[in-house]
């Protein structure tokens, strides 16, 4: 099974916003509600917006398998979370403020990831090459533009974590925030590349 990465832009230029629209709602997400509602409620209208992009993972078919949504984001990072080679990498990109012992960066937000549970293949793409996807679109970005950070957030779920840190993907956890308003605690994690 050959598997497309394509940027909603160029879907909605190519079929518009309609026959999108239509596409989206045909994807289910069991594991995890938001990340189905994001898809079918905001992706165009955040895209279209410029807060940030939606990449559809296509089948030969046109099906969509999964999706990533990539923005680029501030974000805060303490030292005291970080290892000794960690903050000499980040140093690379970011300069630590010493009043805080932290390190303001900019950085490429990995804002949703998930696959598509009511398509029939689904297991035929792994949540590793579903991040590879991601990273190729990233690194041809970093290529143009610089940077060289990734981070996301993610529940504070052990399979989440051991797939986020495995081998393939490398994150490392740099913090955790507290949602009032979901009542989770959700892990920040960041990857150099």
């Amino acid at each position: 099974m050959n598997f497309n990465v394509v940027n909603i832009i160029d879907l909605l230029k190519s079929v518009g916003e309609k026959e999108v629209r239509s596409a989206l709602q045909e994807f289910e997400c069991e594991r995890n509600s938001e990340i189905e509602i994001f898809l079918k409620n905001n992706a165009i209208d955040f895209t279209k917006r410029k807060i940030s992009v939606t990449h559809l993972i296509l089948d030969d078919n046109g099906q969509i398998v999964a999706y990533f949504t990539l923005t680029h984001k501030p974000s805060n990072i303490s030292s005291l979370s970080l290892s000794k080679s960690a903050i000499k990498t980040l140093s690379r990109y970011a300069i630590l403020d010493r009043d805080s012992n932290s390190f303001n960066i900019s950085a490429f937000l990995i804002a949703q990831f998930g696959k598509n549970s009511a398509y029939n293949g689904s297991r035929n793409i792994s949540g590793n090459k579903l991040m590879d996807f991601c990273f190729e679109i990233l690194e041809s970005v970093q290529k143009q533009v610089g940077g060289g950070i990734a981070f996301l957030e993610c529940e504070d779920k052990k399979q989440l974590l051991n797939f986020y840190q495995n081998e393939n993907n490398r994150f490392r956890i740099f913090g955790e925030r507290f949602s009032e308003s979901e009542g989770k605690k959700y892990i920040q994690l960041l990857r150099f590349f």
